[in-house]
């Protein structure tokens, strides 16, 4: 579809009571109907609605995801719906004005297992619980009442176990247009080294700094037991002096006396 819909199509497709003169006039519509629905609608729906097919509506609706850039609110478009929804750095602002509760956070097992989902997907629990090495019913079942991931059918196995996928509230929840936009795994895989690198040079400086104040405690142990062998060594110099001369006194005046 060119960039410009010709009005004589938006005409012969819509009822009166719907047909639209200009794209702008579309945009609008879409627009409207987005910011009134408050969830995702699909590109089939918009169609009827407009009077249009469903690719020329999604190639309206990716012309207006620009538009949103600069704006707090986005235009997340997926594989077969769209939706308008505010962004993440306004939150705080929107939960104290409209006095909304935060809620809870995911829990560190539901974040492997939905990491593990949309990497790998369709997945069993089986390969999930493999993966992480602990049973994984718990986290599945959470997910899956969030809505952030669903069944998609059945493997063709012994026991037929169910797969599993995520959905467009996943992307949604996390500002992605599709799986496309996760990040790369080489990033991940990179990032941990990163960091474990990271960790491994604190854990050597650590290391040498305990070392450095053991020997500098070391070394002021010998010092202090130096001090103390000298002051020893003195004080008994002194014993011995001031003994030795009474000593010879005493043995030099007995003497005397005896004489």
């Amino acid at each position: 579809m060119s960039e410009e819909i010709k009005n004589e199509e938006v005409k012969e497709n819509a009822t009166p009571e719907e047909a639209l003169e200009t794209i702008d006039e579309i945009k609008k519509a879409v627009e409207a109907i987005l910011y009134a629905a408050g969830y995702a609608v699909t590109y089939e729906k918009l169609g009827e609605v407009l009077g249009l097919t469903e690719k020329d509506v999604r190639t309206i609706v990716d012309s207006m995801t620009p538009e949103y850039e600069n704006r707090g609110i986005s235009l997340l478009t997926f594989d077969k719906s769209c939706q308008l929804c505010t962004k993440e750095k306004f939150m705080p602002y929107i939960r104290e004005a409209l006095g909304i509760r935060r809620g809870g956070n995911l829990s560190a097992s539901s974040l492997e297992v939905l990491a593990v989902v949309a990497y790998n997907q369709p997945v069993t629990r089986a390969f999930i619980d493999q993966v992480r090495g602990v049973d994984s019913s718990y986290a599945v079942n959470s997910l899956i009442d969030k809505s952030l991931i669903e069944s998609a059918g059945r493997l063709d196995a012994p026991g037929r176990p169910m797969l599993y996928v995520t959905t467009d509230k996943f992307l949604r929840v996390f500002g992605f247009n599709s799986l496309d936009d996760l990040p790369a795994t080489e990033q991940l895989v990179d990032t941990s080294a990163k960091v474990a690198e990271e960790g491994e040079v604190a854990e050597e400086s650590a290391v040498e700094d305990t070392e450095v104040a053991e020997e500098l405690v070391d070394d002021d142990m010998k010092i202090a037991d130096g001090k103390i062998e000298n002051q020893s060594r003195e004080g008994a110099e002194i014993v011995l002096d001031e003994g030795g001369d009474s000593d010879d006194d005493e043995t030099g005046g007995e003497v005397e006396n005896i004489n």
